[in-house]
């Protein structure tokens, strides 16, 4: 056979280039997430079955630990209260915003989308020092109180679970405001319009039809908020202080200060699984509150 037989025939002009499959184009994004997610999950797993701090036998001894000591418990719900008390916070003050922005001319809009966004080019560990200089005894906060005669004495905003939802309020804003803004913005104005004729008063149509419609966005921001608020280790360690105790401040003093590795896993799993659980309540919530618009 001659070397020109055995060359591939050329391709013919204008004929389509071989499409790869789905498969194939999702390859390079599900290996990056196997290696740099998965793997390490399956470790952190891994290591929290081992009985002893040096990690030479397996055990349940760190979950037992964990499981039947009710302080942990206790920390579990501070935890998780305290980002539900940020979402809560963002919400009352995110969504009125939000209503502002649809109302507003495009040329307001882009001027409030970079007041929105504009936080996030800030480092979250000057936006944490600058709380300390706001809240603090000789703060603007407290300079405002005592001018005004609302209070005989400085107030103590720092280390205190109060300050620091004031101040996760303002550090997760951006991201409760983001996917908001993205879907209401895209609702259609004669929706408004078609409930006010069939005689909806505007609180009614507030609730019935925006509010459903908006779902999904508020959903998302509010998964968002949660998510970051109960792992903001810096906020939660510069804000409160040691004398409020999370999570993240547990997983960091055994991991980093006591070297016990096992028992900082475990932390983390727990960590991990309660704030999944209740992600997966406000995802069900948004998902229902969707499937109420109405007039």
């Amino acid at each position: 056979m001659s070397s020109a037989a055995a060359l591939p025939a050329p391709r013919a002009r204008g004929a389509a280039a071989p499409v790869l499959s789905p498969w194939g184009l999702a390859a390079p994004l599900g290996l990056a997430y196997a290696a740099f997610f998965v793997a390490p999950l399956v470790m952190l797993i891994a290591v929290s079955f081992y009985a002893d701090e040096r990690m030479t036998r397996l055990g349940l001894d760190q979950w037992r630990r964990f499981l039947f000591d009710a302080f942990h418990w206790k920390v579990i719900a501070d935890t998780l209260l305290l980002g539900l008390k940020a979402v809560i916070a963002t919400v009352l003050l995110g969504f009125p915003l939000a209503l502002v922005y649809r109302a507003a001319s495009p040329a307001w809009q882009r001027v409030l989308l970079f007041v929105v966004v504009m936080p996030l080019l800030t480092s979250v560990v000057v936006r944490t020092f600058a709380w300390i200089v706001i809240l603090g005894r000789e703060g603007v906060v407290n300079q405002l109180v005592l001018g005004l005669g609302l209070a005989a004495e400085p107030l103590r905003l720092l280390q205190t679970e109060l300050g620091l939802v004031i101040s996760l309020t303002q550090i997760e804003m951006p991201l409760l405001l983001l996917p908001l803004l993205s879907v209401m913005s895209r609702i259609d104005p004669n929706l408004m319009d078609a409930s006010a004729s069939l005689g909806a008063s505007p609180w009614r149509t507030l609730v019935r039809v925006i509010l459903p419609l908006a779902a999904p966005g508020l959903a998302a921001g509010c998964l968002l908020v949660f998510a970051s608020a109960t792992t903001a280790f810096i906020s939660q360690s510069v804000i409160g202080g040691g004398r409020l105790v999370y999570l993240p401040a547990m997983i960091w003093q055994q991991a980093m200060i006591a070297a016990h590795w096992p028992f900082a896993a475990t932390i983390a799993i727990a960590l991990l699984l309660s704030v999944s659980a209740v992600l997966a309540v406000i995802a069900m919530a948004g998902r229902v509150a969707a499937g109420r618009a109405g007039p």
